[in-house]
């Protein structure tokens, strides 16, 4: 990688490794780079304190580091993540509000919903339905999918207005059973698309 002869950096764009989100803007040298990979936590070198920093070291929204791929000229950086919580210190996702990723338009509110989903699950608020439900685990929140969907079948014999009503709540607590097991909506994106992809 050809850092910046003068300051030793390098720019790092850092993308949400699910989603595609681009999250934010930072600077790395070479030791937030080995640091990064190391910890597997994202670290960047901040350039008005002039040290390191890994994000999320007071806030606990930390990006978990997936890969590292320079530019075409070797002097810029990006980085996939995934991150817990919101990235930017505004409280969004994204330092590039509102989204500049796969989802857009209304959609984009899906993921903002998963990542709400990622926070109560790290947090777990106390009186917050989504705390309750992931301290109870995975075999309830699996059953509470099984009851939705059974409520959507017999919505779907009804009116649209009852079906729209039940399909989001099996929508939402599939979101939330797929954050308790570590994966997300692009996940499914992933698996729909190789299904779809030209064989052969």
């Amino acid at each position: 990688m050809n850092f910046d002869p003068t300051t030793g950096l390098i720019p790092a764009i850092v993308q949400d490794a699910s989603t595609g989100t681009v999250l934010m803007l930072g600077y790395m040298n070479a030791e937030s780079v080995a640091k990064t990979r190391e910890t597997g936590l994202v670290t960047f070198y901040s350039r008005s304190r002039q040290t390191l920093w890994t994000k999320g070291e007071t806030s606990g929204n930390t990006l978990a580091f997936v890969s590292m791929t320079p530019d075409c000229d070797q002097d810029s950086l990006l980085v996939l993540a995934h991150p817990a919580g919101p990235t930017c210190h505004n409280n969004t996702p994204s330092c590039f509000a509102p989204y500049s990723g796969i989802a857009t338009g209304d959609l984009s509110f899906l993921i903002e919903l998963q990542d709400l989903l990622l926070t109560r699950k790290r947090d777990m608020p106390e009186g917050s339905y989504t705390s309750k439900m992931f301290a109870k685990g995975v075999d309830k929140i699996a059953q509470k999918v099984g009851e939705e969907a059974v409520e959507t079948v017999i919505a779907a014999k009804n009116n649209n207005d009852e079906l729209r009503y039940e399909a989001s709540d099996l929508l939402f607590h599939l979101m939330m059973l797929l954050v308790e097991k570590g994966m997300t909506l692009q996940d499914l994106v992933e698996e729909l698309r190789n299904r779809h992809s030209p064989k052969g």
